[in-house]
């Protein structure tokens, strides 16, 4: 039986990505919510799908998995209280959000770190991810060993063009919830603001911030193009999506359910992260048709930037030398 990518549940008034129950002898033993706080339309949430598909599936109909994208239940932080009490079961979260509860999840969103995508697999599937990870299990949550991509990020303005790091000086752009990304433009002499991401549009609509950064398949998915006129591919940071889980309800899962979630969360990443590299190479041409104009900066001189204000070196005493080690081996030089 095929199962739509994209079939919709109604569920308590929002609506649901939800594996379609395939057997009508019973419901399923278990029903989790998985939240998330992306577009229906991005990779992420057609593969989560898909996922959630083959679990309940493979599970005999026991497990069931439906899914909250677009922040449906909460902002992200309101959505990792949830998680951590249970109410809950699951949420995909950027490791630098993550460091609001863990603070050396956000290693993996150094400045300027990682030159390309193989750096970036080679630690995250690597010691680097592993080190997350434990980081991670001590404050009671539960990481799958694959991170979902959400890409390198990039900055956009709605007025003046970003070509160097001298335009970022007193330029009021729109963080997330991290002291890593604060730290990072405070570095730059831009005036950051924190602002989850329900309320980014918004925000950028109505002058609050002059931009944000993300990847630039998030600018597409979220129409970012219709408040914001451009664009700057500076590969500032990497970020990733952690899929997280509650401990309690992860344990309250037979062990056969545990092994064959774990397996297609994983094995669907590894089809997610082809997606978004994808899908980032393309979006750039479907912006600029959208209006958007695009620069491409020197990456060398925002990083000298950061090196001369001392961000380095902040972080470092921050994450400790083990974590530092583990970071510059997987990227292999001297941040600092």
């Amino acid at each position: 039986m095929n199962i739509s990518r994209r079939t919709m549940l109604l569920g308590t008034g929002a609506l649901a990505l939800g594996a379609t129950i395939r057997t009508k002898a019973h419901a399923a033993d278990f029903t989790y919510k998985f939240a998330n706080n992306l577009q229906t339309t991005h990779p992420l949430n057609i593969r989560l799908k898909e996922a959630a598909d083959r679990i309940l599936e493979e599970t005999g109909g026991r497990f069931q998995i439906n899914i909250f994208p677009s922040s449906q239940l909460g902002n992200d932080t309101e959505t990792l209280s949830q998680l951590r009490s249970g109410a809950t079961e699951f949420f995909t979260l950027s490791p630098l959000i993550l460091s609001t509860l863990v603070p050396n999840a956000a290693i993996s969103g150094i400045g300027f770190a990682f030159p390309d995508y193989d750096a970036v697999w080679k630690a995250m599937d690597g010691e680097l991810g592993a080190y997350a990870r434990g980081e991670i299990e001590k404050k009671g949550l539960v990481p799958m060993e694959k991170i979902w991509d959400n890409g390198f990020r990039q900055i956009t303005s709605s007025e003046k063009p970003i070509a160097s790091p001298e335009d970022l000086k007193g330029f009021k752009i729109r963080v997330p919830p991290s002291p890593l990304w604060q730290s990072m433009f405070t570095a730059f002499g831009s005036a950051p603001t924190t602002i989850n991401f329900a309320e980014v549009y918004t925000a950028l609509s109505t002058g609050i911030v002059d931009g944000q950064e993300n990847p630039l398949a998030i600018a597409s998915t979220a129409k970012l193009y219709e408040v914001q006129k451009h664009c700057a591919m500076t590969n500032h940071m990497w970020d990733g999506f952690w899929p997280l889980a509650n401990k309690r309800a992860w344990e309250a899962l037979p062990e056969d359910i545990r092994a064959i979630t774990a397996k297609h969360l994983n094995e669907s990443a590894i089809a997610q992260r082809a997606d978004t590299v994808k899908l980032n190479d393309t979006v750039r041409e479907e912006l600029t048709k959208q209006g958007m104009t695009f620069t491409d900066p020197d990456k060398a001189a925002f990083r000298e930037v950061l090196k001369q204000a001392g961000f380095y070196n902040e972080w470092k005493g921050k994450f400790g030398d083990e974590a530092w080690g583990i970071l510059e081996k997987a990227v292999g030089t001297s941040l600092t």
